[in-house]
């Protein structure tokens, strides 16, 4: 009998992809006031210029380990606990002031201040759109009357506890929060989910892994012995990591639980 369901938080119930397209529409269109440039070009180079340079740092082994991507790293400031994150945290401000600056001088701007400037702009935007999905509150409300809910989610403690921050409404509807970096490990690492388990003192059988991401939320809860369902909202396409069962959206979830 299931009594508890664990649910990730980026792209399940936050809408974390459409928060980031927000920042960088806005900060793009702010650049483009300035000079005349396409804004959708500079998003591609700032987009191919941060994944190139987080991977170049001794902190990219790290950052997948606990589960941060790229973009991330364009607005969290890592002030957590741990010599991994402190070196985070004195690598961002340049990260982000040298991802701007660079993506510029892709599309042949040289101007080391807008660079400056945009990478203070993106964070801020991306503090302005916090978005949920609209099944999100009234299906956890009505799941939390019969069912423990733990969310399980990747990422920085600081980080995930500014996106819980600035959406209030979440985190009251959980008994736990288990995030990545407190932990030192990220799904789809098994022992953060034997984690959750003894949290809750639940046995495996007895719970549900909700989460958008094969290769994190389901093949982790997989590994662990634990029932895990894709929420594969925008019909991507499957791969060799199978869930249990697959759902488009959380009222499909209360089908499958009745």
């Amino acid at each position: 009998m299931i009594t508890t369901i664990f649910f990730d938080l980026d792209d399940t119930l936050l809408w974390d992809e459409k928060s980031v397209q927000t920042a960088f529409d806005a900060t793009c269109q702010y650049a483009a006031s300035i000079y005349d440039l396409d804004p959708n070009q500079l998003e591609e180079a700032v987009r191919d210029q941060a994944r190139t340079l987080y991977a170049s740092y001794e902190t990219h082994a790290f950052t997948k380990m606990i589960g941060i991507n790229p973009f991330e790293g364009l607005w969290g400031n890592f002030d957590d606990e741990g010599d991994m994150f402190q070196k985070m945290k004195e690598i961002v401000p340049q990260y982000r002031r040298d991802t701007w600056t660079q993506g510029l001088a892709k599309l042949g701007i040289n101007d080391p201040r807008l660079g400056a400037e945009l990478a203070e702009r993106f964070p801020a935007e991306r503090k302005n759109a916090p978005f949920l999905f609209y099944d999100a509150l009234p299906i956890l409300e009505q799941l939390s009357k019969d069912y423990s809910l733990l969310m399980l989610t990747n990422g920085s403690p600081e980080l995930q506890n500014v996106k819980l921050t600035i959406t209030p409404e979440l985190a009251p509807l959980f008994n736990e929060i288990i995030i990545s970096g407190d932990f030192g490990r990220g799904k789809p690492d098994v022992t953060i989910f034997d984690y959750a388990l003894k949290q809750v003192d639940k046995k495996k059988e007895e719970v549900l892994m909700v989460g958008d991401n094969l290769m994190t939320d389901i093949l982790g809860a997989n590994r662990a012995g634990i029932k895990s369902i894709w929420l594969n909202r925008f019909d991507k396409k499957g791969n060799d990591v199978k869930p249990h069962a697959e759902i488009k959206n959380l009222h499909e979830l209360l089908d499958l639980l009745s």
